[in-house]
């Protein structure tokens, strides 16, 4: 068996491919240390680096490509073949088109755009171009998907009735001010939607559409948010979102980065006859179904870069194209679109000095309920979100 972009057993393997990585700071510093693994493999070369503020060889840990805060002229020194951004989100629309215009694939991060316009104007833009574009969901690389869609699809959990996803993680206050974009709704005018759900927690959202089976636009028929805020700042930290899908099955993901005690995220499939849980971020599965005892499985991942590496070089299928993460930025525009998010009560939180965070009591079993019953905050009878009807988009075709 060969990993995609490696050769075959008795051929000559591909030059590597050359790479220029925008964003080396903040997450982008996993970007580098997944290149230079590729790298020794001999898949791809690190040739350029992107930022306004040039990294030092400290910094990097060893000697620098070229550098340059010019992502086009980078692009044009350099030769490069692909190009990996993990940028602010509001850049990354116009870097995807000027990568598209000079001929270069792409490995764009995730949220792939602040609202649903900008995402069709990238989208479009790609596709015009001729360059193929992968979006950064990693979690969408796991293996554990292909087997859990088996399952269902072999009537392990019986009739699927919903998806749940849950996140419960913490951020320091510190967090919150690593970027001027950090926490923010807009800024200058311009849409960042930094938020729990369009952000951090991402990833439960795009994993649990994928795992109903409703990945494109046209597969939302209607979203449901609720949307709140603990920090001092514009987005939302604690929030749940509803989705209904074109299969009528509701998708509900509820997320907070003010958790008491933070845990690893999962989706959750909910059957007629038992349930699936995904531990994402792990590849790690729980089978419980009705007369069998609990079944886990560990799976492994395929590396999103390394698979469009695959698709460069011998034509692996791209496995999160744009038009695979549309209901997700349906999501996206649908919280864009809501009102601001509102603040708790000062009496909802407290703050916790020594880890310089705030939390709210009792949101780890919200959460939890969220993904368990298919509600939202306000149905699960949360003191600081009395019940009223939830904003509920309806997804335009």
């Amino acid at each position: 068996m060969t990993t995609p972009g490696m050769a075959t057993p008795g051929t000559t393997p591909p030059p590597p491919v050359p790479v220029v990585l925008a964003g080396a700071r903040g997450h982008g510093r996993w970007h580098v240390e997944n290149l230079r693994r590729l790298t020794e493999r001999g898949l791809v070369s690190l040739v350029g680096i992107c930022e306004l503020t040039p990294l030092t060889e400290a910094e990097y840990g060893g000697e620098l490509p070229a550098q340059s805060d010019d992502f086009g002229a980078l692009l044009e020194s350099t030769g490069a073949r692909a190009a990996v951004v993990c940028t602010p989100i509001p850049t990354h629309t116009d870097l995807a088109l000027t990568a598209a215009r000079q001929g270069v694939h792409l490995l764009l991060e995730k949220p792939p755009a602040p609202s649903y316009a900008e995402f069709r104007r990238m989208a479009d833009g790609v596709a015009e171009a001729g360059v193929a574009c992968q979006i950064g969901f990693q979690s969408l690389g796991s293996h554990a998907l292909p087997a859990i869609r088996e399952l269902i699809a072999e009537g392990a959990i019986g009739e699927v009735r919903g998806i749940g996803g849950a996140g419960a993680w913490a951020r320091d206050e510190a967090y919150f001010r690593r970027a001027p974009w950090a926490g923010r709704r807009r800024l200058n005018g311009v849409d960042v939607i930094d938020g729990a759900l369009t952000n951090p927690l991402a990833h439960a959202v795009a994993t649990a559409l994928a795992l109903d089976g409703s990945t494109r636009a046209e597969d939302v028929t209607a979203i449901e948010t609720e949307l709140w805020h603990a920090n001092d700042i514009e987005a939302d930290d604690t929030s749940c979102v509803r989705i209904t899908t074109a299969e009528g099955r509701p998708v509900t993901v509820a997320a907070t980065l003010c958790a008491e005690h933070p845990g690893d995220p999962y989706v959750l499939v909910h059957g007629s006859r038992g349930r699936i849980t995904f531990w994402y971020k792990q590849d790690r599965v729980l089978l419980q179904r009705a007369d069998h005892g609990p079944e886990e499985y560990e799976y492994g991942r395929t590396d999103l870069l390394e698979n469009l590496v695959g698709h460069l070089t011998t034509g692996a299928d791209l496995l999160v194209p744009p038009d695979t993460t549309g209901a997700f930025m349906k999501v996206v525009e649908a919280i864009r679109s809501a009102p601001d998010p509102a603040a708790l009560p000062d009496t909802a939180w407290r703050t916790l000095p020594a880890e310089r965070r705030r939390i709210v009591p009792g949101v780890d079993a919200l959460v939890a309920g969220a993904a368990d019953t298919l509600s939202l905050y306000s149905e699960l009878g949360a003191d600081w979100a009395p019940y009223q009807a939830p904003r509920k988009e309806v997804s335009t075709r």
